[in-house]
Formats: structure tokens, C-alpha cells, sequence
């Protein structure tokens, strides 16, 4: 946008000054020339006027003095040269200096033709200005006047009144960029809030909001609506996770209540229906995990906690310390494989979460006397983290990877596993709701990371928390 703006506002703005500056240079060379050639034109027609006389009584005298002394005035080469070309009287010319260009001026002027006027070219191009003029006596030609002038003075001149300008030019040039700089800050600083503002939301902190007292009009408009959708986003996601915590709290009582009866009923029935009623707990049980998840679901979409370095290490190890009693219970054991610190700038919280299903998941799926193994590896970033997330990271990423040694799942099943309440045909009768994985894909697309699930080699799956990394 700030380059857009600059193409907008300075670009327009340069090319006109650069174009009034060239007309401008141009117009003072022109200048410059004009006045020397004039001058040039003026002293050539004084002394034809004085080589006329002095060419009638055929003595040189009458004009060599005054001659010599223009030459030594104004470093000018001056001459008369006689009917035939040749040098008569000299104010610093030598005859051997003349050229073919100015021998092709003498005869134009000798045969009656006045020089012509020399054109305004460019400053390098202006070097000496040779005129000759004929001298007329009663209608014949009997002489001519050669004046040859160095232009370096008005070359210099010239130089320095473009050196002027262009100091001049960049001067307004740099007072452009930074007027048009600050417009630009001005303008887009009310943008740039609504950035970071829509980032932060994006990350969970549902309060952000942006201040409407800067910024052009329609810029202040649309913050003002834009803190008005926040706000009313703010309602609907608080109203959705209270309606999930709500529920899960309302349907646990008579969910339990449901399940006493059933025990109640049961001591009544015969053995017959002994099968049915070990459903039906079954049937209860399930729900009542269903309830618990959801309640889980409320809580981890609430991302309070700020975003601050945090070490996946002991993150890892204390979440294992926290299910290693678990784990023995079925004879599964945990290994640990780490680099020994492992900084991400995430949410703490929100990683635990993550960790907790993806392990919860490892556990029912594993038989017994297997071991889980865990790894925790710092690789080069492959995919930019969503939104600011990852402000301030470096560019790698930190990977927690989960394996297992279950059944596994089939390649065309890979996709479908973060989707919610998805479940494995083959593993209908294991205990689970069918969540873990999804709330960890959710948690981690807070968070700025990803969940990649892999089959892994030799059976079972492994699961893969992507997070970005952080400078130690």
C-alpha cells in the first residue's frame, strides 16, 4: 500500500519537477549563449566599421592597436583579413591557426555573405565561436573581420547555474518524500491497526480493539464499524463456549441420574438382560466422555495467556510425568528423545492441550508391554506461521512428534482423522469420542503450527505437532 501510495503521489510529483527543472536548465543555456553571441555580433560590427577606414587609406595601424588591446582584454583572437583571404591586420590571431571550417566562414563572407548566426546547443557542445563578417565599400566586398572567442567562461557559467538547480531539484525532490512519507504513516497507521488488531483476534484475544481518533475520515468510519464486528464476534464466540460449558454442565446431572436408574432397574432383572444392561452403561459411559470433551473444548478455545517464549522440552516432559501413571497401568512405557531445549513463542496452555489429546489418543490405541516413543526436533521453517503468531521467531520451527505402536490407520483415512467425531471403522469399540485429534488441529491453527499425521513404518501412526520456533 505505502508503495502504491508513493507511485500515486511522488512519481506525478517528480515528473514534473524534473520536467520545469530541464526546460528551466535549458532555457538559461540558451540564455547564456544568446548574450554571448550578441556580444560577439556587437564587437564584430564596431571593428568592421574601423578595418572599413583602415582598409580605404591601406594602413593597418588605424586598427591593430585597438585590436590588440580587445584581445588582451577579453582573451578574444581578432583579424582583417584582405580581398584575398589573407591576413592584414591581427589582434592575436595567427594565420596559421586558421582552419578549414573558418577558411569556409572567410570565403562565405568574402563573397558577400554575413556569418551565420550560431545555434543554442548544450553546454559541452559550446566551444569556440568564430564569426566573420565582410567589410563593404560602396556596394563591393574588400575585406572581412574574423573574431574568434573562447566560450569556457559562459560554459562555467552555465555549469554552475545547472549545478544550482540540481541541488535546487533534489532538494524539493527529498521534501517530497518526506511529505509524501508521512502522508503515507498518516494514512496507514489506522490500517496497520487493523492489522495487528485482526491478527490478534485471529489468536484469540477477542478484546482487541482500535482507537478511531486518527486517520483520514472514511479510515475513522471504518474502524468504527470494524470495532463493532469485533465486538459482536466477541458475543457470539463467548455465547458459543458458554453454551458448550453450559451443556456439558446441565446434561452431566441427569446424565447421572439416567445411569442410576439404570443400576437401580439392574438389580431387578435376571441374568438375561445382563448383556442389554452392560450396553446401555456402555452407552452412558460414552456420553458422559462426549461431555467431558466438549467441556474441554470450551476451555481450550479460551486463549487468555499471552504468547511468550516457552521451552517444548519441559513442556513434553512434564506432560509424560503427568500420564506415565496411566501408561503403567496398561504396561506402556515412554521415550523421550529431545535436543535438549526446544524454544517456541506460543501459548503454554494451548501446547498442553494439544499434547494431552494427541497422547490420550497414543494410549487407547497402543496394546500393552509397547512403548510410545516422543521426539522433539528444531528443523528449518517449511511453511510461514498464520497471521503474527510467530512474531519475533526465527526461521525454524519446533516439531513434537507422537508414535505409536497401534493398528494404525489406512492412507485414505490420513485426512478424515482431524476431522470431529470421525472414528476408524475397525476401532468402533475403543472408548473415545472421536475429538482428540481435532481439538489438537485446532489448538495448533491458533497457535500458528499445523498437526501432520504420518503411518508410520512398521505399523502404528504418528502424529506430528508443528510449532514456530523462537530465539533462545
Amino acid at each position: 500500500m505505502r508503495t502504491r501510495l508513493f507511485i500515486v503521489f511522488l512519481v506525478p510529483l517528480v515528473g514534473i519537477m524534473l520536467a520545469l527543472g530541464g526546460a528551466y536548465a535549458w532555457s538559461a543555456s540558451r540564455n547564456v549563449q544568446q548574450e554571448f553571441t550578441n556580444q560577439q555580433l556587437g564587437d564584430l560590427s564596431y571593428f568592421v566599421t574601423s578595418a572599413r577606414h583602415a582598409l580605404r587609406a591601406s594602413n593597418s595601424s588605424i586598427v591593430e592597436s585597438e585590436m590588440v588591446r580587445y584581445s588582451e582584454l577579453y582573451g578574444a583572437q581578432i583579424a582583417v583579413l584582405d580581398r584575398a583571404g589573407v591576413v592584414w591586420a591581427s589582434g592575436g590571431l595567427m594565420p596559421e591557426t586558421i582552419d578549414e571550417d573558418t577558411s569556409a566562414k572567410v570565403a562565405l563572407a568574402l563573397s558577400g555573405r554575413r556569418s551565420d548566426v550560431p545555434q543554442a546547443t548544450l553546454p559541452w557542445s559550446f566551444g569556440n565561436v568564430v564569426m566573420v563578417e565582410p567589410v563593404f565599400d560602396d556596394g563591393s566586398v574588400i575585406g572581412a573581420v574574423l573574431i574568434s572567442a573562447s566560450a569556457e567562461a559562459q560554459r562555467q557559467q552555465i555549469g554552475a547555474q545547472w549545478f544550482l538547480l540540481i541541488v535546487v531539484t533534489a532538494t524539493v525532490v527529498a521534501l517530497l518524500v518526506f511529505v509524501v512519507w508521512r502522508l503515507a504513516n498518516w494514512v496507514l497507521r489506522p490500517m496497520q491497526r487493523v492489522d495487528h488488531a485482526m491478527a490478534a483476534i485471529e489468536h484469540g484475544e477477542m478484546g482487541a480493539r482500535i482507537d478511531d481518533d486518527t486517520g483520514p475520515p472514511e479510515m475513522r468510519r471504518m474502524i468504527r464499524l470494524f470495532n463493532q464486528m469485533a465486538g459482536e464476534i466477541e458475543r457470539m464466540v463467548s455465547r458459543q463456549r458458554e453454551f458448550s460449558a453450559n451443556a456439558s454442565h446441565e446434561l452431566r446431572n441427569p446424565l447421572s441420574a439416567l445411569l442410576m436408574r439404570v443400576e437401580h432397574l439392574a438389580t431387578g432383572l435376571d441374568a438375561s438382560w445382563q448383556t442389554d444392561i452392560e450396553e446401555t452403561r456402555e452407552e452412558g459411559r460414552r456420553m458422559s466422555r462426549i461431555l467431558d470433551t466438549l467441556l474441554l473444548m470450551a476451555k481450550s478455545s479460551q486463549h487468555d495467556s499471552p504468547f511468550s517464549a516457552v521451552d517444548l522440552v519441559e513442556v513434553v516432559e512434564a506432560r509424560v510425568e503427568a500420564w506415565r501413571d496411566v501408561a503403567a497401568q496398561r504396561g506402556i512405557d515412554f521415550d523421550v528423545r529431545h535436543p535438549g531445549h526446544a524454544m517456541s513463542m506460543t501459548d503454554r496452555t494451548a501446547v498442553e492441550s494439544a499434547l494431552d489429546a494427541v497422547l490420550d489418543n497414543a494410549l487407547k490405541f497402543s496394546p500393552g508391554s509397547t512403548r510410545i516413543e516422543l521426539a522433539i526436533d528444531v528443523v528449518a521453517a517449511e511453511v510461514a506461521g498464520a497471521g503474527e503468531a510467530a512474531a519475533g521467531s526465527d526461521t525454524h520451527e519446533c516439531v513434537i512428534s507422537v508414535r505409536d505402536h497401534g493398528p494404525g490407520v489406512d492412507e485414505h483415512e490420513l485426512a478424515q482423522m482431524t476431522e470431529r467425531f470421525w472414528r476408524s471403522p475397525r476401532n468402533q469399540n475403543v472408548p473415545g469420542s472421536g475429538l482428540g485429534l481435532a481439538i489438537a488441529t485446532d489448538l495448533l491453527d491458533t497457535l500458528g503450527g499445523r498437526v501432520e499425521l504420518q503411518a508410520a513404518d512398521g505399523g502404528g501412526l504418528r502424529v506430528s505437532l508443528h510449532l514456530p520456533g523462537a530465539a533462545a
